[in-house]
């Protein structure tokens, strides 16, 4: 594990996130390094997805064609039901750890799956506390992780994007190969 910077930014809809990580993947940001987390659909009575063996994901609900076009975009993804939050779908590294966070029975401090993984990685928990009241709301989070230069030209682009809520994190910890963090 490495030290980085990160940026987080907090969209109310997709496709102000989906915008967002094309004009990142434009400017050269490698797609390892961009993490998105968001709930898949508003209702419970609907089935949300399923993921399969192939590395596809098919969904049905209101945000089907956002998560199955980004599903291939990304080397790893995580999709499960956290109690308060509901189905979510995260996307890039971050779902490994999150991952990690639930099969080590790692929760602690009244937080979800995703936010012990965002704690762990050195984003405080205060600003945690945030993101995930911004996820239980249906907004989508876009974290992108790395070099202070390079968390520089993320946030300028994410910044015009138009975000809702856009942070900079410094001295969190990334995975050093993202390549070896999947999610299977």
């Amino acid at each position: 594990m490495t030290s980085h910077s990160a940026a987080i930014a907090v969209f109310e809809h997709h496709s102000q996130a989906e915008h967002a990580v094309k004009k990142l993947g434009d400017a050269g940001f490698d797609i390892t390094k961009i993490n998105i987390v968001g709930k898949g659909c508003h209702t419970e009575e609907k089935v949300v997805g399923f993921y399969n063996a192939g590395d596809r994901i098919s969904f049905w609900g209101k945000y089907g064609a956002f998560w199955g076009g980004l599903w291939g975009l990304f080397v790893g993804g995580l999709f499960m039901t956290v109690p308060v939050l509901g189905p979510i779908v995260v996307l890039g590294h971050l779902g490994a750890i999150v991952l990690g966070a639930v099969e080590g029975a790692a929760l602690g401090g009244g937080l979800s799956a995703i936010g012990a993984a965002l704690v762990s990685i050195g984003i405080p928990k205060d600003s945690v506390v945030e993101y995930e009241a911004a996820v239980k709301t249906d907004s989508f989070l876009v974290m992108v992780d790395g070099s202070p230069a390079e968390i520089d030209r993320a946030k300028a682009i994410l910044a015009a994007a138009s975000p809702s809520r856009l942070d900079l994190h410094e001295g969190v910890t990334a995975p050093a190969d993202h390549s070896a963090h999947h999610v299977a």
